[in-house]
């Protein structure tokens, strides 16, 4: 394990591309996992990314956006008695963010379907680490319990780069040891296929759509690890996959794709 979190830090570079920098920040040692939040099969939870955000859903769990809300409304959620998570894009570079000039055109390749959003070049770690550390500063600061960091599937997208399934493991190790590092938990976003390298090294994982692409059973080692999978459907009833999801123990519910307070949870 500890030479898996050594390589995590590695960056793959092109033949014309500049040598790496060192990491800004020296390593530190991982959160032990009984510091921090590990969220358990079966959880209720709210995901709300759009709107005004509404703290009344009565659910353990809710799942925000990092930038948009402020300390304040993540100690008010914790009041309520909830646990919260900080949504992030980590794989994709979002034109509307406070740091967006930040990130150097070399690194920006298409866009994602999104609109202002293009994926990013995750073989530059040397350029991404220091960036997202901020990012999950930010979180840790704001007081949040967790961290879902959003598009770490680039390897599986036309992104403009050759990046690697090797690449992925990587760059989401990287991502995970600096989450832990400061004490939240982080969850595997989609990326199915590596599931099975990347269970051990994620607190809980978040899906859209398995159930519409027949994959629910991918997620099942993070169930059988007693980690949490949080799952939405936008396109099908609830009648169609809740069946199916409650039987796997994940924690399922139908939402908009605006992703704002509605939800119609399984039940």
């Amino acid at each position: 394990m500890l030479l898996l979190l050594l390589c995590a830090g590695c960056t793959t570079t092109g033949p014309d591309d500049p040598e790496p920098s060192a990491p800004t920040q020296p390593t530190q040692p991982t959160m032990p996992a009984g510091q921090r939040w590990l969220p358990k099969p079966g959880l209720a939870w709210q995901w709300q990314l759009s709107g005004r955000l509404d703290p009344t859903v009565d659910v353990p769990v809710y799942d925000i956006d990092g930038f948009d809300h402020p300390a304040s409304a993540v100690a008010d959620l914790h009041r309520r008695g909830r646990k919260v998570i900080c949504y992030l894009s980590t794989g994709a570079w979002e034109d509307f963010r406070p740091d967006a000039d930040r990130f150097p055109k070399s690194v920006l390749g298409r866009g994602n379907g999104w609109k202002g959003e293009r994926w990013l070049d995750i073989r530059r770690i040397d350029i991404l680490e220091p960036l997202m550390a901020e990012r999950i500063d930010m979180c840790r600061d704001k007081g949040f319990d967790a961290v879902e960091p959003d598009n770490m599937d680039a390897y599986a997208n036309p992104t403009g780069f050759p990046v690697t399934a090797a690449d992925q493991l990587r760059y989401n190790r990287l991502i995970a040891r600096l989450a832990r590092e400061r004490g939240l938990s982080v969850g595997l976003k989609n990326d199915l296929d590596q599931i099975p390298e990347l269970v051990d090294d994620f607190d809980f994982a978040v899906n859209e759509q398995c159930a519409e692409y027949d994959e629910c059973d991918a997620l099942t080692p993070f169930v059988r690890a007693g980690k949490a999978v949080f799952h939405v459907e936008y396109e099908l009833a609830t009648d169609e996959f809740c069946p199916q999801t409650l039987r796997l123990r994940l924690s399922s519910m139908l939402k908009k794709y605006e992703l704002g307070v509605w939800r119609e949870p399984c039940a």
